[in-house]
């Protein structure tokens, strides 16, 4: 497994993980009909948007030279947060590819890029009820933050996320 930062050319495969990741970790929480339409080309467009601007932040986990997962990262997006903090903005891996480390490998290398980046600490935001994502952020060291809840729509279904800190260290 390799782990590397994303080009323009792994966009799409990108975006096929996001779209089935979804898919796969979702089922049950989102409605169906939601999930089926998750547009892999509008997902496209975004993770080519981010690699124009951010490329370093986009990492991608290849096993067999295929992209299996990855992990986007940067500063903080709340309100409020200390300047000194990151977040995880997402972290996705292919279905067949869970328990194979490939999470693992991604969220080591990003938390290694993120103390080069002198972040004291990183965050990032779970939907309530995605149990296999709690599992893993925990085992990661990250802690819920009980008073971050906060509800939103999505798919026409009300939702609550949580977030999860943990030092950079």
């Amino acid at each position: 497994m390799q782990i590397q930062a994303a080009t323009a050319e792994d966009c799409r495969a990108v975006a096929e993980v996001h779209v089935e990741s979804w898919q796969h970790a979702y089922r049950g929480i989102l409605p169906e009909q939601y999930l089926a339409s998750l547009s892999v080309a509008e997902r496209e467009g975004m993770w080519r948007r981010m690699v124009e601007r951010q490329g370093s932040h986009l990492l991608v986990a290849r096993a067999a030279g295929q992209v299996v997962g990855f992990i986007a990262f940067g500063a903080s997006r709340d309100e409020g947060a200390p300047k000194d903090r990151a977040e995880i903005w997402a972290i996705y891996v292919k279905a067949e590819s869970w328990s194979t480390g490939a999470g693992r490998l991604l969220w080591l290398e990003a938390l290694r890029r993120i103390g080069a980046e002198a972040y004291k600490s990183v965050s990032l935001w779970v939907i309530a009820g995605n149990q296999r994502a709690v599992r893993f952020y925990e085992r990661a060291g990250f802690v819920v933050e009980p008073e971050s809840r906060k509800s939103f729509e999505l798919g026409g279904t009300t939702l609550e996320e949580l977030r999860y800190v943990r030092h950079a260290g």
